[in-house]
């Protein structure tokens, strides 16, 4: 598999393949952001350039998971930065469905 083809979502950071989101959309987002089936959707919920990976394994407890907000999230792949804004409509989303959104690019989000 090619690392290119490899996108991260803008709200939890999970690493797969564009075309896994596509098929399967994101383990910890898809109830909200309802990616499967939807390629325009994975294009705007997730994004090719990120930094860093972290392969989390049993997210109890772990240091790392709560040190990149994954705390509650899938065992997986996470991008530790993630480029790119989430858009409003799917923000609006997250929050309606009790996930507070936080960019994942080290912006602190207030220049929205």
């Amino acid at each position: 598999m090619s690392l290119r083809a490899l996108r991260a979502c803008l709200v939890c950071s999970y690493v797969q393949h564009g075309t896994k989101f596509q098929s399967h959309g994101c383990p910890n987002c898809e109830d909200f952001l309802e990616m499967r089936g939807n390629p325009e959707t994975v294009q705007d919920c997730t994004s090719s350039v990120f930094d860093g990976l972290i392969a989390l394994n049993g997210l109890e407890g772990s240091w790392v998971a709560k040190w990149q907000r994954l705390e509650g999230y899938k065992a997986g792949t996470y991008a530790v930065k993630v480029e790119g804004i989430l858009p409003p409509d799917y923000i609006d989303a997250a929050e309606n469905a009790g996930v507070s959104y936080r960019p994942r690019d080290g912006s602190t989000g207030d220049e929205q």
